[in-house]
């Protein structure tokens, strides 16, 4: 049975769509992956920064504090903020 050119013509706009979606959901992968990567460099930029900066610990306890969901909560609960190591030109450390 010979397929008609409708038939043909549905068929090859069906592998289209398919490819369409396929493409937009590869996309979609790529840019989680991007926004993913971008947080784990950012928190860690800022647990690093904080063992430095005495605002950053505090900024960083105070997100942390504040996090929303209980799950998100429970995988900080045994870690401790980073504090500043105090530096050696702190003008209230004792020479």
């Amino acid at each position: 049975m010979a397929d008609t050119e409708l038939e043909r013509a549905e068929k090859r706009y069906a592998q289209a769509k398919a490819r369409l979606q396929a493409l937009k959901n590869r996309e979609a992968t790529r840019q989680r992956k991007l926004d993913t990567r971008r947080k784990v460099i950012l928190g860690g930029a800022l647990m690093d920064l904080a063992e430095r900066d005495s605002g950053a610990a505090a900024m960083l306890d105070r997100l942390i504090r504040n996090l929303p969901r209980e799950q998100d909560l429970k995988a900080f609960a045994d870690w401790e903020t980073p504090s500043p190591a105090p530096s050696n030109s702190d003008p209230e450390t004792p020479s």
